[in-house]
């Protein structure tokens, strides 16, 4: 299987720049797989495509201020740090740039609360780095980072909020579930009202999963892990609603991947906590999610290959061609796909 077999033209005025006004007014395409009809409907609307019984998957993770901007304290050289993944308290995984400069041992002053220590480098490149404050490190993040948002939103946010979900939780992702970022308080009550189950579930998403695949074949692109949780209490909801027959509805392409991870051949979902490296893609038999809702992709992308794989390839591609006719907004910030 060719990567290019999953790429499409998308035109740059396509690619939203800014949330809509109001957080469940974005557009959302709605897709029956089984009669492979498309309805053009908005956001809230979702609320009449989820029945009693069914349960809304969410993931509660929640975006650190992650990127960081620094100078060299001996020159005065500047540094861009992005934060990956947590070691300890002090130290992370992270993305450098320039590289070269980012050698071990040099120290960089991000503000009077918080320098960076580069500790080590790796072999992809990215450093291990040891972040020096006092005080509460979620506080002294919060006044020295910035929302790290994908590199095709150059626009700069205003709203640190509008990059989070009304219901994130527990920190540590470095880019966010943009899936969920649809959802406000009144459209979750309404959707609890109906009959709807909702359950939380925990995957911290790294910025490799919205990296193009840069592998000729789908085959030698190599995924990275994400760490996830699945609680008891998660995982029993989920398989009685399943056993009286709900359906398993899954907030976005981490709530998927989390989900596929933690179930077995049956599709019973084990509670548990680990790393991930789950790549979907066309062929991958769904375990445990039978409805999902997501965002539109990137070109090429490992997560447009595994909605590829939810549906078809043929039917996405076909999708995605009458989005960009009909002048849907793309990714973090844009419009919906719901596929059922």
């Amino acid at each position: 299987m060719k990567t290019s077999d999953f790429y499409y033209d998308l035109p740059q005025e396509l690619i939203a720049q800014s949330p809509a006004e109001k957080r469940d007014m974005s557009r959302l395409l709605v897709y029956d797989r089984k009669t492979k009809t498309i309805e053009d409907r908005v956001f809230h609307d979702i609320i009449e495509y989820l029945k009693p019984g069914d349960v809304l998957v969410r993931n509660v993770t929640k975006v650190i201020p992650a990127r960081l901007y620094a100078t060299r304290e001996e020159t005065g050289g500047a540094m861009e740090f992005l934060l990956l993944r947590r070691i300890n308290e002090t130290d992370w995984e992270c993305l450098v740039k320039p590289g070269r400069k980012a050698r071990p041992g040099r120290t960089f002053k991000v503000n009077d609360e918080l320098s960076v220590t580069v500790l080590e480098s790796l072999e992809d490149g990215n450093r291990i780095v040891r972040l020096n404050y006092e005080g509460i490190f979620e506080e002294v993040l919060d006044r020295a980072g910035e929302m790290p948002l994908p590199p095709y939103i150059t626009k700069k946010l205003e709203d640190k909020s509008r990059y989070q979900t009304v219901y994130a939780r527990d920190t540590g992702s470095a880019a966010a579930p943009t899936a969920g970022l649809h959802f406000t308080p009144e459209l979750l009550e309404a959707i609890k009202a109906k009959g709807v189950i909702i359950a939380d579930v925990l995957l911290h998403v790294g910025l490799g999963t919205f990296r193009p695949v840069s592998a000729e074949n789908v085959e030698d692109h190599h995924m990275h892990s994400e760490y996830y949780v699945v609680t008891e209490d998660a995982a029993n909801t989920i398989n009685a609603a399943r056993k009286a027959g709900g359906r398993i509805v899954s907030v976005g392409t981490t709530g998927c991947r989390t989900l596929e991870s933690a179930s077995d051949e049956n599709g019973v979902v084990h509670a548990g906590s680990g790393w991930t490296s789950i790549f979907i893609t066309p062929g991958y038999k769904f375990k445990a999610v039978d409805a999902l809702i997501t965002n539109f992709h990137l070109p090429e992308s490992t997560l447009l290959m595994l909605i590829s794989a939810f549906s078809s390839r043929e039917e996405v591609m076909r999708i995605y061609k009458l989005a960009v006719e009909e002048r849907y907004r793309f990714f973090s910030f844009g419009d919906a796909t719901l596929f059922l």
